[in-house]
Order: C-alpha cells, then sequence, then structure tokens
C-alpha cells in the first residue's frame, strides 16, 4: 500500500493530534539557518491555543503551559526538539527546499508490513518534526494530564547545535527536560557523543589541456547514506571514498583532475560524488575497469546492492583548466588517507561507538588560474581526549598533503547519570506500560542535551522517541505503530511527572 500525496494523507493516522500537527509542520520549508516560516507556523499554532510564547535573539523558542487543574504545583517539565531539518534529495527528485512542502507518503514495509510515512525522493524531517508535533499535541489535548510545561524549540540543531550553544541560563524555568529527539522506541537515552568540525583547503594552480587527450566524468551514486552518528556503525560505503578509490586505481595513467565534488552535510554519510578529469588516451577504458570493481567492492563489503559508478566520455571541444597530475595524485592520496567510520568503542559497553569520523564534504571552485578545494569532516567522540586525537590525525593528514587545516563548531558529549531521578521515573512507567525495562545507554549520535546540560545548570534529562530509520537521507522513515508507541510513552510519563 502506498498513499502519496500531502498532509490529508497522513492526517487519517493516529494519534490524529500528533500526525495533524506533523502535516503542518512538513507543509514549511525549513532548513537549517533557515527556520523563520517554521517559527513563524509554530508561533501561529500556539497562539490560536492561547498559550504565551518567548524567543531568544537565536531564534530559539520556549512556549509556556500551564498545568492541567490540579497539577498546577508539580515541578515544570520542559519538552524540547530542534525546529530545522537536514534538506537531502536524490538528484532526480524535483524539490526546491525553499519553497517546496515535503511530499509525503504512507507506505508499508515489505517485509514486516508495517506501516511508516516516508517522502517523495527527499528527506523526511521526521528528525526531529514528529518530536515537535508530540510537545505541540501534549499542550493542546485536553485528555493529557501534565503539570506546568515549557516546549524548547531550539534552531539550527542540524548544522551545529548553534541554536541550544546561544542559550542563556535565564531562557527556562524547569529544571528536568524530555528531547524528544530520540529514533528507537525501546531506548531511553541518558548520554551522547560530542563532536568537532574539520576543514582542509588548498588552492592549487591550474593550466590549460593540450590536445589528444580524453575527457570523462566518473560519477558514484546509489548509496544508502544515512546519519553520520546513528548510522555510522552500519558500514556504509562512503561516495567521496569510492570516487577516490576509483580514480586511485589508475595510478599509472596521469589524470589531472578539472572539477570534484560530493557529499552535501557535514552530518550525512554522502551518497552521490562526481569528478571531471582528463587523461591521456584509453584514460576512459582504465577508469571504467577500476569504477567496475570499486562498484563490485561496495556491494560485496558494503551491501550497497543499489550503487553504480559511472565512466562517461565528454566531448574535448571545450577542455577546463586542470591540476597537474602530481597536485591531482597529491589530492588523491590525502583524500584516501583522511579516517571515515568507527575508529573506536566504549570498552564498557558493547556495540556503542565511541570515536568515529565522517568525510563528509569535497568542493571545488575555479577561479583565475586557480582551483579551491575544499574538503569537510565531521568526527564525534564520548572521550573529549579521543575526540581531539582524531581531529589532530585529520590536521597531521591533511598538513602532509598541503592542505590548509581549520578546525572549530566543537559541541560537548553529554555525560550519563545513572542516578537520575527523571530516569527512575521513565523506566518505571515504560515497564508499567510495556511489561519491560527500556535500555537505557547513550547514543553515538549528537543531542542537543549535552549543551543544554552545560548551559543551564542542574538540568536532569533524558532522550526518546518513535523509531525513525535512515535519517538525513531521502529514505528517511519514520513508522506508524512507533508513533503510537511513543506517543502512550510520553503522555504516561507526564501524567507521572505532573503527580509532583
Amino acid at each position: 500500500m502506498t498513499t502519496q500525496g500531502n498532509s490529508a494523507g497522513i492526517e487519517t493516522l493516529e494519534p490524529a493530534p500528533v500526525w495533524r500537527l506533523f502535516a503542518g509542520i512538513a507543509a514549511v520549508p525549513r532548513c537549517s539557518k533557515k527556520e523563520e516560516r517554521a517559527r513563524a507556523h509554530v508561533r501561529g499554532v500556539v497562539e490560536g491555543m492561547g498559550l504565551r510564547v518567548r524567543e531568544d535573539a537565536a531564534g530559539n523558542l520556549v512556549i509556556e503551559v500551564p498545568a492541567t487543574p490540579g497539577c498546577e504545583n508539580a515541578p515544570i517539565t520542559v519538552i524540547q526538539g530542534h525546529l530545522d531539518m537536514v534538506c537531502e534529495k536524490n538528484s532526480a527528485t524535483e524539490h526546491d527546499f525553499a519553497r517546496d512542502p515535503i511530499r509525503t507518503v504512507i507506505d508499508q514495509d515489505q517485509q514486516t508490513g508495517e506501516q511508516f510515512v516516508r517522502a517523495d525522493g527527499t528527506t523526511l524531517g521526521a528528525d526531529n518534526g514528529i518530536g515537535l508535533a508530540m510537545g505541540l499535541a501534549a499542550a493542546s489535548q485536553p485528555t493529557v494530564k501534565h503539570g506546568p510545561l515549557e516546549l524548547l524549540f531550539t534552531v539550527d540543531e542540524e548544522a551545529g547545535m548553534n541554536g541550544a550553544k546561544d542559550l542563556q541560563p535565564d531562557f527556562l524555568n524547569g529544571r528536568r527536560l524530555l528531547n524528544l529527539d530520540a529514533e528507537e522506541d525501546d531506548v531511553v537515552y541518558i548520554g551522547c557523543a560530542g563532536g568537532c568540525d574539520a576543514t582542509l583547503t588548498w588552492e592549487f594552480p591550474t593550466t590549460s589541456s593540450s590536445t589528444g587527450v580524453q575527457a570523462c566524468k566518473v560519477s558514484v551514486a546509489g548509496l544508502r547514506g544515512g546519519h553520520s552518528g546513528g548510522d555510522i556503525h552500519l558500514n556504509r560505503a562512503n561516495a567521496n571514498r569510492l570516487l577516490v578509490e576509483t580514480l586511485r586505481r589508475v595510478g599509472k595513467t596521469r589524470l589531472r583532475l578539472a572539477e570534484i565534488k560530493g557529499g552535501s552535510l557535514r552530518n550525512v554519510i554522502p551518497r552521490e560524488a562526481h569528478a571531471f578529469v582528463l587523461g591521456p588516451k584509453h584514460a576512459a577504458r582504465a577508469l571504467s575497469k577500476a569504477a567496475k570493481a570499486v562498484q563490485a567492492e561496495a556491494v560485496r563489503t558494503n551491501g550497497e546492492n543499489s550503487c553504480t559508478i559511472d565512466v562517461t566520455e565528454v566531448p574535448t571541444s571545450d577542455l577546463p583548466p586542470a591540476l597537474s597530475p602530481v597536485d591531482t595524485r597529491r589530492l588523491l592520496n590525502t583524500l584516501a588517507a583522511l579516517p571515515h567510520g568507527v575508529l573506536a568503542v566504549v570498552p564498557q559497553i558493547a556495540g556503542l561507538v565511541q570515536t568515529s569520523n565522517n568525510l563528509a564534504t569535497i568542493a571545488a571552485e575555479a577561479s583565475a588560474g586557480m582551483l579551491k578545494v575544499t574538503v569537510g569532516c565531521l568526527s564525534r567522540s564520548s572521550s573529549k581526549d579521543e575526540l581531539h586525537a582524531t581531529v589532530r590525525q585529520i590536521e597531521a593528514v591533511g598538513q602532509l598533503g598541503g592542505a590548509t587545516v581549520t578546525s572549530g563548531n566543537e559541541y560537548p558529549g553529554w555525560q550519563p547519570n545513572v542516578d537520575s531521578p527523571l530516569l527512575a521515573t521513565c523506566r518505571r512507567v515504560y515497564e508499567e506500560l510495556f511489561g519491560e525495562a527500556p535500555n537505557a545507554t547513550a547514543i553515538h549520535a549528537g543531542v542537543e542535551c549535552g549543551i543544554i546540560g552545560e548551559r543551564i545548570a542542574g538540568m536532569d534529562m533524558v532522550s526518546f522517541g518513535p523509531r525513525i530509520e535512515g535519517a538525513h537521507s531521502p529514505d528517511e522513515r519514520v513508522y506508524v505503530a512507533s508513533v503510537q508507541k511513543s506517543w502512550k510513552y510520553l503522555t504516561a510519563v507526564l501524567a507521572e511527572l505532573a503527580k509532583g
């Protein structure tokens, strides 16, 4: 079963208040750093409920929700999520994230029969739109029992958690917080990794090409991609690395690079990449052989059954300037040496990634006689020492390759508190509802709790939410039954906290 269309389709799902609110959110463009319309939309929704909204200088919103009658003396509970979404689409999809609403699709898992919601060729934005919708539904439904609430909706989370970084200690009155930005419905998260960006930059001289060369475009597509924190342990192939490996395999062919581009966002495992290269006669044949081999390896090693690496010979009537063969080789070798994927696991917690790096983006910009190449990495670790060690490794590799390397936009991890009173309540409620204990653990992906805890002292926090798969990619999906489960859990937790 597939029902494609707009908000009318998903509004038929249960719980209806959550899906109705999510449909409204999905209709509003809200890429990171461009959340103005999303803020206006939320303001309109909550002011229509008669609720007070406060906004800080960064654009973060706090919505004040009075307690259910009889629960006024309970401590304030903060419900937190982020307004922005990762804006990714398949190359063949026509979609303008600055203007177009997300086209939602109700679909069914062919293996399990489970119903889920996805988007038509783009990211869905359930990360974190479904969390926002649950918070707003809790505030608006008279059947939900709760103490006084503050809904904290932050901006610019996906591009570096910058909204959370700008929070002022007096912006919130509550000191217990439910973050609704998790993606597994049987887990209560109590910790996360920190992160740091690193950028490598080269400025290579270029020269015009002589006659008698072959010009080729090498393209990598069809990869699954995904969240560079939540999916990094799944051994998914990185399009940037596959592209570089294909070009490096023709070492005896003196390639000259004219253009290279791969990936789009720091926290997304790259799904697509391409390069434009010049080479001697028969370069296309050598590249095609290498592409076939690398593609087969991606299928065998990474399970990327839809991977394609295509080599297309292009006309040589108007050849662009290109790097020398020496500079081309130096760049490719440096990119190949940069770390990607899982680098270490937490010794005390089986299966939990401690440290990773995502070789996220490669871009090239041509100017008069020069080609500027910029490479972006996002490193994550629950160990601050290991995070800094990874960044230093990237700096060393880049410097050996002649790059200028900068790092920054660091954010802290969230240290688990197993003695948290809020965790104890959430555990007890989960067991009463579902007959088993939730898995209380940390996550390798970043959530804003670490920064919020640093900015606002004394905050007791947990994170949970419905099952979302493929976040940060056009394969993103949120499972309908899981939204029902998470809504039931959220309302039960709020009712328990309302007792004081």
